[in-house]
């Protein structure tokens, strides 16, 4: 059953909502691809946990030439996946989420790169995360699964590269928690990058950040329907979508301007305003409303704590005696990309971390996306982000020559 409330936005019944929106053994994989880690080779974990039987799920695009070194990392967001690229299909219940910047003839072109992307650890379409079965069971990890860290993330998309035999990325680039991974990959590994494109994202999480995310989390654990993440055997509509989809209204007020939702939405009403009543809704209130439930649909509660938690932890100077120090083990070029109207991680903060890399002695430079999009602009401006990234690339095929 769907509600529509008008102007488009059309609001699922709540018994409709699945329990979960992970991708899960026997579902369409879609243009997924595996790699399971040694199962006799745990993978020890950063806070000092250990997994076992991880699967990493990715995606790549073009041809990886004989020489090696035309490999592409892209690294996604809090809620993408390795689908960077692609329509809608089975498996792919969305399109790729960096499309005009991914693809034949874009900005990263397929036909002169080979692109990768991986899902991330602790996530849910693909990669093992809480929704996954457990080894020793064969039920969800749940409440069981570890806190991961950007590092954690970074290592096995290493291991992904040595499946693939590429010992050198020509570049690694992605926004937000991905820009976070960009970071790490040139802190972890300086001689297995060639190029940096972080974009839209911090050296390490400020205070602000980790009270919009702590806030997510603290909705979801309020749900009832959580469980305390023992959900996964549910019936429909009896998860904890309520706490996801709050979750989700926050972080999309921090994704965009005031501008832009004034425009669209200004002070418009849903229930006509007859005397007042307590839950009359505004139209911007309808769309957050239905941008949660969307969430719901392909995400998974326990991923999107385990994730924001990762980001809150992101701290590049972490047990490295700060930045200053982490950032002299760059070695690759970096071009910082921030967003002048962002306000979740606003520009000042990417304009540091090419401060600190020209302090470390990097190559760098900071662009800035003049765009009223917010913090979202990296996933809409693809025109002018483009561009940005063309110049960057062709200054390293120069530089190669």
């Amino acid at each position: 059953m769907v509600t529509d409330d008008g102007l488009g936005f059309r609001r699922a019944h709540p018994s409709a909502l699945p329990v979960t929106g992970a991708w899960r053994p026997g579902d369409p994989p879609g243009r997924r691809k595996f790699l399971e880690l040694p199962p006799d080779r745990p993978f020890a974990l950063e806070g000092g946990g250990l997994l076992r039987g991880v699967v990493l799920a990715y995606e790549t695009w073009g041809e990886l030439s004989p020489e090696r070194d035309n490999a592409v990392l892209v690294c996604h967001a809090l809620t993408g996946d390795s689908h960077a690229h692609g329509r809608i299909e089975a498996g792919h219940p969305t399109p790729g989420w960096w499309n005009g910047i991914v693809g034949p003839g874009a900005a990263i072109d397929t036909e002169r790169w080979f692109v990768v992307c991986v899902n991330v650890l602790g996530g849910c379409q693909g990669t093992t995360g809480p929704a996954s079965p457990h080894p020793d069971d064969g039920r969800p990890w749940a409440s069981r699964f570890p806190v991961v860290t950007i590092r954690d993330m970074v290592r096995t998309q290493a291991a992904v590269a040595d499946h693939l035999g590429i010992e050198r990325w020509a570049l690694v680039a992605g926004g937000s928690m991905g820009g976070m991974q960009v970071l790490e990959w040139g802190v972890m590994y300086p001689e297995r990058v060639r190029a940096l494109l972080p974009i839209a994202t911090a050296a390490a999480a400020s205070a602000q950040q980790i009270g919009w995310w702590s806030s997510g989390r603290r909705a979801i654990a309020m749900d009832p329907r959580w469980r305390g993440g023992e959900y996964y055997d549910a019936e429909p509509g009896d998860g904890p979508h309520e706490g996801l989809a709050i979750a989700r209204m926050i972080s999309m007020m921090t994704f965009r301007s005031d501008d832009v939702f004034t425009q669209r939405f200004g002070r418009q009403v849903v229930e006509p305003v007859e005397g007042y009543s307590l839950w009359q809704r505004f139209q911007v209130e309808r769309y957050l409303e239905y941008q949660g439930d969307k969430l719901v649909r392909r995400f998974d509660a326990n991923s999107y704590l385990l994730l924001t938690k990762a980001m809150d932890l992101h701290d590049l100077g972490r047990g490295r005696n700060g930045l200053r120090p982490a950032f002299a083990r760059l070695r690759a070029p970096v071009l910082s990309v921030g967003i002048s109207s962002d306000i979740l991680y606003p520009p000042h903060q990417s304009r540091e971390i090419a401060e600190l890399a020209r302090e470390a002695g990097v190559p760098a430079r900071y662009a800035e996306l003049d765009s009223p999009h917010g913090h979202d602009a990296f996933l809409i401006e693809t025109e002018q982000l483009g561009a940005v990234i063309r110049e960057f690339l062709a200054s390293l095929e120069d530089d190669h020559d």
